[in-house]
């Protein structure tokens, strides 16, 4: 017996992407997003099929991607934040939720949800 692999196409020249960017921490998140709309380009998706939509910050990002994607129009959304820890538990808070959140989007709607937030201490 042989050992089957089952890999993905890297290309998604007919697919449609909905990218949803955090404001908070505004300067690395826009470094996000300019990453990840270029890696889209050069996997074959057209600027038309990528649409960004800008939500506060890292905790609002749940809702506007679990509504994105039951709403039937994109094959994956893409979550971008970046959420900083400082001196209270509210780092903790946020970046858990948000994790949480993002997670059970995807389970809930059966469409892919890339987690691109980053959680740093610095």
């Amino acid at each position: 017996m042989s050992v089957r692999t089952f890999e993905g196409d890297f290309q998604a020249r007919d697919a449609r992407f909905a990218i949803v960017a955090a404001r908070f921490n505004g300067l690395v998140v826009e470094s996000l997003l300019a990453g990840a709309v270029d890696a889209l380009r050069r996997h074959g998706v057209e600027e038309a099929d990528i649409h960004v939509y800008k939500v506060p910050g890292a905790f609002e990002l749940p809702l506007v991607v679990r509504r994105l994607a039951a709403g039937g129009r994109y094959d994956a959304v893409i979550a971008l934040g970046a959420v900083i820890r400082g001196a209270t538990p509210h780092f903790d808070h946020v970046a858990g939720e948000c994790a949480k959140g993002l997670s059970q989007a995807m389970l809930e709607t059966g469409v892919p949800v890339a987690f691109g937030v980053l959680t740093t201490d610095t």
